[in-house]
């Protein structure tokens, strides 16, 4: 974010040539570009809207391919002027704005679902509905792929909330099959490929996953934390250097294990633990607070 702030104008100072937290930020007038990020990111984009909704003129930010839309969404119902080329992956965002103040429905998260999606799939007899879940197209990548692995999934009641498509998901228990997860829907289920990783455990065959190097630089390495952690517990899972290499089909051992702090691999190990063969101790467990404060008591209530 540093650099194309500065590009904007911003004055930021940080350890080792502005590289590093903590960060002096100087607030001043900025001036609209159009930046290209070299990463399909949604939080580097939200960012830069947010940046660009006070600045006077054109700004415009173009990605590799389409991130999640959440905020072009939300800045046109507060009436912002934005303006979406899904040809292009571009969004551009003209200030200053003049935004009123709405009611909002905030929909489920599909990233918190996707752990209950991933634990009905894989534990026999288990089915699970999902009430009320945000079904965004650029978010919807981790129902496809369940889809592609063969899983038992179905959507009801779809409808629009506050300019957010939402339907209620209804999953259970089904044999699945090893895919692969590469290419332009890894923005789209980026922060579900930990639990995806753990449904790949119990598909049938191999699971390859591609272009994720992202994950390298999330709360954690989560692309190392997965691999070290489920490879304890006696999964067959090699670490590649923009993914992982899955090997299905293979019994899990309880073990004591790690999360790294991130919420996204506590949750992960704890969905793998459930078909494990004995107990399972995860460490620093309560970071899945950070996005799921009730995680372990909802966990608790569908598989006690």
């Amino acid at each position: 974010m540093i650099q194309p702030l500065q590009q904007m104008g911003a004055q930021i100072w940080g350890r080792q040539h502005d590289t590093l937290a903590p960060l002096a930020v100087r607030g001043q007038s900025l001036r609209p570009i159009h930046y290209h990020s070299p990463i399909a990111s949604a939080q580097v984009k939200s960012c830069l809207m947010f940046a660009g909704l006070m600045t006077e003129g054109q700004t415009r930010i173009t990605e590799p391919t389409l991130s999640r839309d959440h905020s072009e969404r939300m800045f046109a119902a507060f009436g912002a002027d934005i303006a979406v080329d899904p040809h292009t992956c571009s969004v551009t965002v003209t200030g200053p704005a003049h935004l009123q103040g709405q009611t909002i429905i905030v929909p489920g998260d599909i990233s918190s679902a996707a752990f209950w999606l991933v634990a009905a799939a894989i534990v026999p007899g288990s089915q699970v509905w999902i009430e009320n879940v945000g079904i965004n197209p650029t978010r919807t990548g981790v129902l496809e792929v369940l889809r592609q692995m063969g899983a038992d999934l179905t959507l009801a009641h779809p409808r629009t909330v506050a300019g957010e498509p939402v339907a209620d998901i209804h999953i259970r228990h089904r044999q699945l099959q090893g895919t692969v997860i590469e290419g332009a829907i890894i923005p789209r289920l980026i922060d579900e490929i930990p639990i995806l990783a753990v449904a790949a455990l119990f598909a049938q065959g191999v699971t390859q996953i591609r272009d994720a190097a992202e994950l390298r630089v999330k709360e954690s390495d989560r692309l190392l934390a997965m691999a070290s952690q489920l490879q304890k517990m006696g999964a067959h899972v090699t670490e590649q250097p923009d993914g992982l290499e899955i090997r299905g089909g293979v019994p899990l051992q309880g073990a004591e294990v790690d999360s790294f702090g991130d919420h996204r691999v506590a949750m992960s190990l704890a969905i793998a633990a459930l078909n494990a063969q004995g107990n399972t101790t995860i460490q620093r467990a309560t970071a899945a607070a950070i996005s799921y404060p009730t995680f372990a008591d909802t966990l608790q209530q569908l598989y006690s």
